[in-house]
């Protein structure tokens, strides 16, 4: 069992750079799956990126593709999201996930545990 925990948001203007940071509790961290999910007010929740336990596959949306990156501690059980280039549709609260079964990583439904989500604010 692992207990997600997001921290790092903000607000930032266009074009600015954040990181999130996902720290979880547990023995079992370096066994799932991670994702960044996110939802801005009025709209569905949405997969932003992800990573595999060993870190060695990774999907992006295409809307943060060449600007956002995933990557994966293990041994300081984290997980890590760069995102360059801000823009103000990325506005919304980032939920970190893990995941058991890599098998539909994109479907938020299939995620095990979630933290409470941190909010990024871009402002044009």
């Amino acid at each position: 069992q692992v207990q997600p925990v997001e921290s790092g948001g903000g607000l930032v203007q266009a074009g600015g750079s954040l990181r999130l940071s996902c720290a979880a509790s547990g023995r079992t961290f370096s066994i799932y799956g991670l994702g960044w999910f996110r939802q801005a007010p009025g709209k569905e929740r949405e997969a932003v990126a992800g990573i595999n336990w060993s870190g060695t596959i990774t999907y992006y949306a295409d809307s943060v593709k060449g600007r956002f990156t995933i990557s994966r501690d293990n041994a300081k059980n984290t997980v890590y999201l760069q995102m360059n280039s801000l823009k103000p549709e990325d506005t919304a609260v980032y939920y970190c996930a893990a995941v058991q079964s890599w098998s539909a990583p994109k479907k938020s439904t299939r995620y095990d545990y979630w933290g409470q989500g941190t909010q990024v604010t871009v402002s044009s």
